[in-house]
């Protein structure tokens, strides 16, 4: 993700002015066999056999699992023991990605904290493409001493001699952090939890931050990036829950009690926040600082017994930027909350307390409005549909499921049972014969242990399965079944036609070894009921890893497009079967830099398709997806009826950066498939426009009904790798395209198209980025097309 963008921050409670930046077969690693004194627990990650190789290291005694109490690192977990250099000796272990190396995918870890109370006195400094884990049975805390010294109990990009980061914030993919304590309680008054600075395939789960009621102290720390997600967080005490800065975000089920400010939005291009409870604070959302937050959506939750709900810096005339502080609010409880939304100078914005339903401020179109600013009730908002909804009236949401009732001996791996993973062996037999034996196993979890398991041909997974991979196992097409264009056939494909079930899929990646133009990633075809199947932490990656041979070296940032550097037909599919599809937060991939060298020199994969959704059997639930860099679009809903729908909570897209050379539909060897509704680009005529037409939707909406999105980044930052354009806002023609189709969507950025949306309902109405500029992209609170 690039940034063309730079923010200054004063915290001064962390005492820091921030800066943030514009954008061959290895020997395999032997068997792990780790000696712990670590307490027993019933949580199966302690328990089951550790097997996971890496491909691209040759350290044959690499670990990928390392546990911090093992006797080789030392951590004691006795609150009194100061563990900081054990745990970080954890992290650091085996020549990692660390302070010097941007980025690799050859040195993955998982770290594992039993259950135990951890005493450090410095950050624990968390290396590139790890995942940080305790306990989900018994929560480990991380206790900060009364002599802590550091940005941040955890830090997730530490800042090294200048103020210069470790990492790239924007490039700082592919970290975990879940099934933690972080008690600040005895810490200095100004401390802070985590510092999280990340990017996409980041996440934070399952955590309580803890802090002196009173306090300076902050359990977030987020200076800037661009993310990401997190979800099931418990703030008590502090001056901030969380201090946030990113260019967009996902945030559900965030519990705060007794912070001073719930959450601090220090600036943004967009975020949402859903399923927030607030309770005993001055401020429950504090959005007013001086504009520089592009815009924020709160929806399904309950702010109680606090002075003020949402702090906005917002004003119908003379607003700058014209559309800074976009707020919407839906679906949220004032009841006990002094002043609901205060403006400037102390001015109520909203003063009748109870429940709110879609009230904004900002420019917004409907059939009647015209997108002048306003501020109130959204009249035209249209009822949601009931089949996106739960029991109580909220959007439907599951969080990730870790499996903590299930013991190890329960969870079946891929290694032990005749797959290879080791990046050289076609795996395609043993995994059908692997996942057919856990299908019919019960109360089993499909395990695969880290490593890369080559497939030929499509896999097909069966019904009632649950799989699970220890950080990001690949599954890697390769071969000819993947290489026909005209011929397009699934990798990984989730039901057959026709059947119904449940699949969850966790922790799992999925790439291919070379060009694959004939590859659909991941296929479902699965109906399934609320909540039965689902996909969490799980991403496409084309290209730009090691074993990928999609890197610099063979597929360079300029020249004339080689069929070599094809990526695939279509990274995912909801077919025309499926019903009851729920993603969160997924990432689907064309690389646009090469994750291996400390350059993270640009490279060009020219893949088509992106993510296509064309349900008809039930709805389907995006909550915190990306899609980057396909030619032809990043998003498509094809084909959804009124009575399934389909919901977005924030949905983010990069146009490919070669664009427009070529042009959509300039390579013979990437044709289009009318089967899969592909773009014609029909709209664009020579010489009819002064920015480029033919590029890659952000979103393309067709004979689609109850779509519901809340809040989109679709951005564009180059034109064939300059950035003229984007000082002038003209990088590309269209951003959105809704043909044929009824849409709401709420909180709209985009960054430097000509016309945000193109709506075939309104084919004379421009919708321009240049009338609705923001802090950095231009911003609509709603756009309602019926």
């Amino acid at each position: 993700m690039v940034s063309v963008r730079s923010i200054s921050l004063l915290a001064s409670a962390l005492c820091a002015s921030l800066l943030a930046p514009l954008a061959q077969a290895v020997a395999l690693p032997l068997q792990q066999s780790i000696e712990s004194r670590a307490p027993s627990s019933s949580y199966w990650v302690a328990n089951v056999k550790r097997q996971g190789s890496v491909w691209g290291n040759s350290d044959s005694n690499y670990q990928v699992f390392r546990n911090v109490m093992d006797p080789k690192y030392g951590a004691k977990g006795d609150g009194v023991t100061d563990d900081t250099d054990a745990i970080n000796r954890a992290i650091s272990d085996g020549n990692r990605c660390g302070q010097g190396c941007q980025s690799s995918t050859t040195t993955p870890a998982l770290v594992y904290f039993p259950a135990g109370t951890y005493l450090v006195s410095k950050p624990i400094q968390m290396y590139y493409y790890t995942q940080m884990v305790g306990d989900a049975t018994n929560l480990p805390v991380i206790r900060a001493s009364s002599s802590f010294s550091g940005m941040a109990v955890m830090d997730s990009d530490p800042y090294g001699e200048g103020g210069v980061n470790w990492f790239v914030n924007q490039n700082n993919f592919f970290r975990q952090v879940r099934n933690f304590v972080i008690d600040l309680t005895g810490a200095p008054n100004a401390a802070a939890g985590i510092h999280w600075q990340v990017a996409q395939a980041t996440s934070l789960q399952n955590m309580h931050f803890k802090m002196t009621p009173g306090s300076q102290q902050l359990g977030i720390f987020m200076d800037n990036g661009s993310g990401g997600w997190f979800s099931d967080l418990l703030f008590t005490g502090g001056k901030f829950g969380a201090f946030l800065g990113s260019q967009q975000f996902t945030s559900r089920n965030l519990t705060f009690d007794g912070c001073s400010t719930a959450v601090y939005m220090n600036w943004n291009w967009g975020w949402v926040l859903s399923g927030l409870t607030v309770r005993n604070a001055n401020i429950a959302v504090d959005m007013s600082n001086s504009q520089s937050v592009g815009s924020v959506i709160i929806s399904d939750s309950n702010f109680g017994n606090s002075n003020i709900g949402v702090s906005s810096a917002y004003k119908t005339s003379g607003n700058n930027p014209a559309t800074g502080g976009t707020l919407i609010i839906d679906n949220v409880d004032m009841s006990s909350v002094g002043t609901p939304v205060m403006g400037p100078n102390n001015t109520p914005f909203l003063s009748n307390r109870g429940k709110i339903n879609y009230w904004a401020s900002g420019d917004g179109y409907s059939k009647t409005a015209t997108g002048s600013p306003s501020q109130g009730q959204i009249s035209s908002a249209p009822s949601k549909n009931a089949a996106l909804l739960d029991s109580n009236g909220k959007i439907f949401s599951r969080s990730k499921p870790q499996y903590e009732g299930v013991s190890a001996s329960s969870i079946l791996s891929a290694k032990a049972n005749g797959c290879k993973g080791d990046g050289n062996t076609i795996d395609t037999a043993a995994i059908q014969a692997f996942l057919n034996k856990v299908a019919s196993t019960s109360g089993a979890v499909a395990y695969f242990d880290h490593g890369a398991y080559l497939v030929d041909d499509t896999i097909r997974v069966p019904a009632n399965i649950k799989i699970t991979g220890e950080i990001w196992p690949l599954i890697v097409a390769k071969g000819s079944s993947f290489s026909d264009a005209s011929n397009p056939k699934p990798v990984f494909q989730v039901g057959q036609p026709g059947e119904s079930g449940s699949v969850e899929i966790t922790d799992m990646l999925f790439s291919t070894n070379g060009p694959a133009p004939g590859a659909v990633m991941i296929q479902w075809n699965l109906k399934s009921s609320q909540g039965a199947s689902g996909m969490w932490d799980a991403h496409v990656r084309i290209g730009g890893s090691y074993g990928s041979n999609l890197q610099t070296g063979n597929c360079p940032k300029y020249g004339t497009p080689q069929k070599q550097c094809a990526g695939v037909f279509l990274m995912f599919d909801a077919a025309p079967s499926s019903g009851g599809v729920y993603l969160e937060n997924t990432w689907f991939w064309v690389a646009d830099h090469d994750m291996e060298i400390q350059a993270q020199t640009q490279t060009s994969i020219y893949s088509a398709r992106g993510a296509l959704f064309r349900s008809t059997n039930g709805p389907t639930w995006l909550w915190g997806t990306a899609s980057e860099h396909s030619m032809f679009y990043n998003y498509q809903f094809s084909g959804i009826s009124a009575a399934n729908g389909i919901f977005g909570g924030f949905m983010q897209t990069e146009t490919p950066y070669f664009q427009p050379n070529p042009t959509s539909l300039g390579l013979s060897w990437l044709p289009t498939n009318s089967a899969y509704d592909d773009p014609s680009f029909a709209n664009c005529k020579s010489g009819s426009s002064s920015a480029p037409c033919e590029e890659a939707w952000g979103l393309r909406v067709v004979n689609s009904k109850s779509v519901l999105l809340y809040a989109v980044g679709m951005y564009n930052f180059f034109n064939g790798y300059n950035q003229d354009c984007v000082k002038n806002n003209n990088c590309q023609q269209n951003m959105i395209s809704l043909e044929n189709s009824q849409v709401a969507m709420y909180g709209v950025t985009t960054k430097a198209a000509v016309n945000m949306i193109s709506d075939t309902a309104f084919p004379n109405r421009a919708i321009l980025d240049s009338s609705h500029r923001n802090n950095f992209g231009a911003t609509l609170a709603y756009y309602i097309n019926y």
